[in-house]
């Protein structure tokens, strides 16, 4: 059966369940469902979310929740009763709470923390205390921890005892008395080791931990090189305070991927899914980069201007304008891109600038060379079907428009390739030197060099 026969058939067993209005049934056929198949219903049907949420059994509809998208997040507890609010809010791990309140308003958010219980009320507040996008929001206090001198038998004892809230028990965490981080060590290795030996035979020292305040987006980095599923948080003494495990990272992965992809298309991020960003709010986010880059137009004509003597004598120029400049912006629009991606990815650091450059020096000529020719033989062929459509001189004129192409997508991948390692270098987020904002800085400079060889080609000929 496909998956869009199965969704439907779910689609149907729920509209027959809903409809008997039987709250034991509908729990019952609720609690038998995948948790991603009860997210498509409540995405399905954005009416019922709060009564799919409210008639299930505790700990799977705080495991649906927290994969809901916020908006539908937001409309859930809006329309749950306060008793369901405060059993589902201490259900929900420490990190995926500490998540979803950051996004709302600090008077929700203070109302909503007078819901939790004591415990779990002053680790929500020890973690919306660190800074908003630090690895001390993505943390949960729920791991387990043993002590070097544990025997393999004690630590069995301690995984079943502390365990059961825990965020995962793959990877367990060495400590001393002074609840510092000495090493971590793989649940499988325990496992295999004899009853009576201690841990301290089994660690290698070889711990990789992060930080509280590093960055999320660093964080998702050195999950990427390590390979691991989850990794211990400390402070600056080296106190172990928390893990961070890798479905954390892949939702900081998401969210810095749709940021980035909203730059590059010349906006501020949006925060918000498309269709629940309030209008002006929307307006706003949009309209700060569509000035800027509206105003750096602006000096297109002004360059057009300076360069009217020369358009006055040989209008045909005027012809190619539109053909130099999008050719320029284009393969500036390229470069950017690739190299945001690949800053993004860790596979270019700033210390290797100069290989980047090198590499768009070749490439963007080889790339203007296609173009140049490209260029020159159309305006040949289209000599030799309307013949005096480009004067007399439409060889010189050719070869002004391949030269011109060779330089301005040269000067293209040059500027879409070093504007975000530049801004990188000044602590600037990559992102920002959007696509639409190099092709606007090509298209000005652009102008400039198509001119420029305009008139030492043409000089004497047409100007």
């Amino acid at each position: 059966m496909s998956l869009e026969l199965e969704q439907e058939d779910l689609y149907e067993q729920f509209e027959r369940v809903i409809a008997t209005e039987d709250k034991l049934q509908i729990r019952d056929f609720l609690n038998q469902q995948n948790i991603s198949d009860v997210a498509e219903l409540i995405n399905e049907y954005p009416d019922f979310e709060a009564q799919i949420i409210a008639n299930m059994a505790i700990h799977r509809a705080a495991s649906v929740f927290k994969i809901l998208d916020f908006s539908a997040q937001k409309t859930v507890i809006r329309e749950l009763p306060p008793f369901k609010t405060a059993e589902l809010l201490n259900e929900l791990p420490a990190d995926d709470r500490t998540d979803f309140l950051e996004e709302l308003p600090k008077e929700v958010i203070r109302d909503l923390i007078k819901l939790l219980d004591p415990e779990e009320r002053k680790i929500t507040l020890s973690l919306l205390g660190y800074p908003e996008d630090s690895v001390g929001r993505l943390m949960t206090p729920d791991y387990v921890y043993v002590y070097a001198h544990y025997t393999v038998e004690e630590v069995f004892a301690t995984i079943r005892k502390f365990a059961k809230n825990s965020e995962t028990v793959d990877v367990l965490y060495v400590i001393n008395e002074k609840e510092e981080l000495i090493d971590d060590i793989r649940i499988r290795d325990v496992i295999l080791a004899a009853p009576d030996k201690q841990i301290s035979e089994l660690i290698d020292g070889r711990v990789i931990a992060l930080n509280v305040n590093d960055d999320q987006e660093y964080a998702s980095q050195v999950f990427k090189m390590n390979n691991r599923v989850a990794l211990p948080v400390t402070d600056e003494n080296n106190v172990l305070l928390g893990i961070v495990t890798i479905d954390d990272m892949l939702w900081v992965a998401n969210e810095e991927y749709s940021e980035d992809m909203q730059k590059i298309g010349g906006t501020e991020a949006l925060d918000e899914p498309y269709l629940d960003i309030p209008l002006l709010k929307l307006i706003r986010k949009r309209v700060g980069w569509l000035i800027v880059l509206f105003i750096g137009e602006m000096f297109t004509a002004t360059a057009m201007g300076y360069f009217e003597n020369e358009i006055a004598k040989a209008t045909v120029l005027a012809l190619f304008v539109p053909l130099i400049i999008s050719s320029g912006g284009n393969s500036g629009s390229q470069a950017s891109t690739l190299i945001i991606q690949a800053m993004a990815l860790g596979e270019i650091t700033l210390s290797e600038w100069w290989r980047v450059m090198r590499r768009e020096l070749v490439s963007g000529f080889l790339l203007g060379c296609i173009l140049g020719l490209i260029g020159f033989l159309r305006i040949v062929a289209w000599h030799s079907f309307a013949p005096g459509l480009y004067g007399e001189h439409y060889i010189m004129i050719g070869l002004t428009v391949g030269f011109s192409l060779i330089g301005v997508v040269l000067w293209g991948s040059l500027s879409g390739s070093m504007l975000p390692m530049l801004l990188k270098k000044l602590g600037a987020d990559p992102a920002t030197s959007s696509a639409p904002f190099v092709a606007t800085l090509v298209d000005v400079t652009g102008l400039v060099i198509y001119f420029s060889v305009a008139y030492m080609m043409l000089e004497g000929l047409l100007l």
